[in-house]
């Protein structure tokens, strides 16, 4: 593109580092030549940013607009040099003047605006939107801590505030006139009109400012440039002016931090009252902030809002978005004096719901008694939209309806009344999709098989996709050249086209290239275990990998059940366990979650025992990588030979890691879960290796499940668990892990762990044996990458926007 004269990158980038930075070129650091970098390349990216939104504004282009609590986006500056196709010349570029680009990149600070899989699919979602040429946009908040960074000490994982310092980020860019207004708290007080009808006034309310910051979205090709709005939480005014006067100073300055903690931290603990309201606020907060944003935007082309649901869509990424449905009310009723009728036509039509859970416990719930304290406008409205609903059902059934409202009703009755967040989402939109075929089925027919009844239109599926331009170009660029060199680079928009290297599956050369690349990308993960675990890993031994949050749901702990599995056959019964093996662990525990954090510290333990057992270590090792985090991931996926993707069936929505790793050419261990399915259907059965329950056996089994009677019948189990409640890997802290010992034998194993127990081992075992021999193995390998086309979030986007959001490419 015209953009792209490297004369003026160069040009950019000794200005920034002498006039911004006041240095000469050899004063300058790693990070001030990284900040200089993101400078000129920030330059680049803002002139196509202007092309491109005059582009839509020339076509009215509907626009699509995504709301988010998090957004797990990464690093930026790699991603950006190589979607925009200067990444090469950045790097001879430096070279040339004596740095190297990769430890520049190295220097950037993740930006904290997510925590797990949620943040990244949403990450994924704006990259294939500007891929695409798609008007995409994202709506969060700018956080200033993320979840927490995690430390170990002494096995156990520690906390740390994970600060992004995000007003010096190269990429944030401070939209200081466009500021949202947004009340809180106050009262109600029932009024009337001239009218004599009803007309309730909010009054006495608060007054938070939400300061728009804007992060740009560059698509692969650098032809279309979207963006990313953050909103920071501000105080009206620098502080209360009265209260400083009359001379409570500290009160003052009190209230100022209250307003502006808003946005401190990602996900702040509600386990006590304080806590969860400012959970409600921040969530307001990104609600409101948003649909002024998006209403302000809208009007600068249109006038009234007849079109409104034609030239907006929004899309709600979880529960945590959905008093959207409130607010887009409130602004269209109230602050807009249109009718309730027409308000609520245009709501349903431009709002669409995307769930991410099947635990109905973790539906999102907030007690009535904050709502009320926190937004009573909107808890009026929300009570408006549920006697109108509930009419609705009540003409529907007639005298059968009672059953129906208790489930399906906004209000939860009944001790502390409830708003339920999932019905008032799926009430308030249009569509409601799941990310996986068994997902979307499950949630019609266990999560919310009421509203499937009364909505059956409503309900579809959109499984999830990753951008292959961050989960194989960026991170994995031995594999990409080699494709590149064999079937032309076409596919890294069309990932479909990557099918094109299974006709290489019979070509030594090529397979065993693809081989040595895992091989480079194993060594290289080697040496970052060896830094940060202080292990030494063997890179011939099999790369088993678990890297996910950790819960019970995901089953870290049925790998360390196999793991003292292997570490009894090969002590005590001196048996061939296959193919030397490093089993590596990375993932958070909640802070506050117990089973969770213990489940580290028996991985740490295990490993003290068995990296130290000189009869076992040269056949088994265990590690944990600590702090997981997209930069790590995307050393550690390259690396893996195989995948564990072992969630009790039905319990994973979809899952995002799991297509990360087929496409980097790992197998998958896995049961019939999430996309797990899919890929099990993509890459065929020879080249993926399932075990366990299926969705409907582990529904017939909660039944009559008895772990004990798993335990009487196999000794493998039993031994297992023996060492597991001996003090054989807690010599120094008898009985440590007795709570995760009674989780799974008195307490029901409701993960059902020894369910799949042997099934699982057995698996385990074959892939030990198939491993050794390499050449099927190998094509094993290349088969999941060659099968991967349909998990591109570019798939995904294309769905969602011709069957939801009715946008098209703007080129």
């Amino acid at each position: 593109m015209s953009y792209f004269d490297f004369t003026s990158f160069e040009a950019s980038f000794y200005h920034h580092i002498k006039y911004v930075l006041g240095k000469k070129i050899e004063d300058a650091t790693k990070l001030d030549l990284m900040n200089a970098v993101s400078s000129a390349v920030g330059k680049y990216l803002m002139d196509i940013s202007f092309e491109t939104n005059q582009r839509y504004r020339d076509n009215a282009s509907k626009r699509l607009y995504y709301l988010s609590m998090e957004f797990l986006i990464g690093r930026l500056l790699s991603n950006n040099l190589m979607n925009l196709g200067i990444y090469d010349k950045c790097a001879r570029f430096l070279k040339k003047i004596g740095y190297d680009l990769e430890e520049l990149v190295e220097e950037e600070q993740h930006p904290s605006l997510g925590n797990g899989g949620l943040g990244r699919l949403a990450a994924c979602f704006l990259d294939s939107m500007a891929s695409l040429d798609m008007p995409g946009f994202g709506y969060g908040i700018n956080y200033d801590y993320g979840l927490f960074k995690q430390v170990i000490v002494n096995g156990y994982q520690r906390e740390k505030p994970d600060y992004w310092p995000n007003r010096s980020s190269p990429w944030l860019i401070r939209r200081s006139g466009n500021k949202c207004m947004i009340p809180i708290y106050g009262k109600i007080e029932d009024t009337k009109d001239m009218d004599g009808e009803y007309n309730p006034m909010w009054t006495d309310w608060k007054l938070l400012i939400g300061r728009p910051h804007d992060i740009l979205i560059t698509g692969y090709g650098g032809r279309t440039v979207n963006r990313l709005r953050l909103f920071s939480a501000w105080a009206s005014e620098d502080f209360d002016m009265k209260i400083f006067n009359d001379g409570d100073y500290f009160k003052a300055v009190e209230e100022k931090i209250k307003s502006e903690t808003i946005s401190k931290i990602l996900y702040p603990s509600d386990s006590k009252e304080v806590g969860k309201e400012l959970r409600l606020v921040q969530e307001y907060f990104l609600v409101a902030c948003s649909v002024r944003d998006v209403i302000r935007i809208y009007q600068k082309e249109n006038t009234g809002f007849d079109q409104f649901h034609e030239k907006v869509a929004i899309q709600l990424n979880d529960t945590h978005p959905a008093l959207t449905v409130a607010e887009l009310m409130r602004v269209l009723v109230d602050e807009n004096a249109l009718e309730w009728e027409k308000a609520w036509n245009i709501t349903t039509k431009t709002l669409g719901y995307t769930n991410h859970t099947l635990l109905p416990e973790a539906l999102e719930t907030w007690p009535v008694s904050i709502v009320k304290r926190v937004i009573p406008r909107h808890l009026q409205i929300i009570y408006e939209i549920n006697r109108r609903f509930i009419d609705t059902v009540k003409e529907k059934f007639g005298e059968n309806s009672a059953p129906l409202i208790s489930k399906m009703s906004i209000i939860r009755e009944g001790g502390e009344k409830q708003v339920r967040m999932a019905n008032l989402a799926i009430i308030g939109s249009h569509s409601v999709n799941g990310v996986a075929k068994v997902h979307s089925e499950l949630v019609k027919t266990k999560l919310v098989p009421d509203f499937y009844s009364f909505y059956p239109d409503k309900f579809n599926n959109k499984t999830n996709g990753v951008t292959p331009r961050r989960w194989i170009v960026s991170c994995n660029p031995g594999l990409t050249k080699l494709i590149c060199e064999a079937i032309g680079d076409r596919w890294i928009k069309d990932l479909e086209r990557i099918r094109k290297i299974e006709d290489f599956q019979d070509d030594s050369a090529f397979i065993d290239q693809f081989m040595q690349i895992k091989k480079e990308n194993k060594t290289r993960l080697a040496k970052i275990i060896q830094q940060k675990a202080f292990e030494k890993v063997d890179p011939e031994s099999i790369f088993d990998i678990h890297a996910k949050r950790i819960h019970e749901y995901k089953r870290q702990l049925l790998n360390i059940l196999n793991i003292i599995h292997m570490y009894l056959l090969i002590k005590e019964d001196h048996v061939d366990i296959g193919h030397p093996r490093t089993f590596i662990f990375a993932g958070k525990a909640a802070p506050g979650y117990h089973t969770a954090k213990l489940i580290i510290k028996l991985i740490h333990s295990i490993a003290a025992v068995v990296n130290k057992d000189p009869e076992v270590n040269q056949l088994l090792k265990v590690v944990f990588l600590p702090d997981y985090r997209v930069s790590l991931a995307e050393k550690i996926i390259p690396a893996a030979d195989v995948s564990e993707q072992i969630s009790t069936a039905g319990m994973e929505a979809s899952g995002t890691g799991n297509m990360k790793f087929a496409m980097n050419g790992a197998v998958t261990i896995g049961t019939l879960d999430g996309a797990n399915i899919e890929i099990y259907e993509q890459v065929g059965k020879e080249n993926i290796y399932i075990f366990g329950l299926t969705v409907e056996e582990v529904e017939q089994a909660r039944h009559q499940y008895n772990p004990k009677e798993y335990l009487e019948k196999d000794e493998r189990l039993k031994r297992v668990l023996g060492a597991l409640s001996s003090d054989l890997f807690c010599p120094k802290e008898p009985k440590l892990f007795q709570h995760i010992y009674n989780t799974l034998v008195e307490q029901g194993d409701y993960y059902l762990h020894f369910a799949d127990f042997s099934s699982y081992v057995n698996a385990q075992a074959m892939i030990g044996k198939d491993f050794k021999q390499s050449n099927q193995w190998a094509v094993k390998a290349l088969l999941n990458t060659a099968r991967t086309g349909m998990f591109s979030s570019d798939r995904t986007i294309k769905e969602y926007a011709g069957d939801i959001w009715n946008i098209k490419s703007q080129i």
